[in-house]
Order: C-alpha cells, then structure tokens, then sequence
C-alpha cells in the first residue's frame, strides 16, 4: 500500500508548493533563506523526499502570499 507521500493528493499539494514558489519569482536558494535552511530544505519538501508540517506551510504560505487553503483546496 503506498504511503500518503505518493497520493495523488500529496502529489497535488507537492505540485502546488512548488507552483507557488515559482509564481512569487523565487528560487529555490532565495525561499530557503527566508527558513535560515539550506536549498536542499526545500528542494526536499517540493519533491517529498521530507514532509511539510503545519508551522513550516504555514511559514511557505506567508513567504509566498498564498493561503495555507490555496495549498489544500482539492487536494
């Protein structure tokens, strides 16, 4: 049975990280920064190689000017 990591739920939420990333004109070096991590950090979370957890969407969300629902929404 696949893990939640591999649903095409996540997968969506995956999609839309990196979406929103990218539509804020960010690399993945710059969204980083704003964490104090390195790149691998969100190249990680938009792959799903590492979970996303509620503080860290919410930290994406903020940086990103999206809603924490604009990744959830028909997820």
């Amino acid at each position: 049975m696949p893990s939640s990591v591999h649903s095409a739920k996540y997968k969506r939420f995956l999609t839309r990280l990196r979406q929103a990333r990218q539509n804020a004109g960010m690399t993945q070096t710059e969204a980083a920064r704003a964490f104090r991590k390195p790149q691998s950090f969100v190249s990680k979370c938009e792959s799903g190689e590492r979970r996303v957890d509620a503080i860290e969407l919410q930290r994406f969300a903020e940086l990103y000017g999206w809603s924490v629902m604009d990744f959830l929404e028909d997820a």
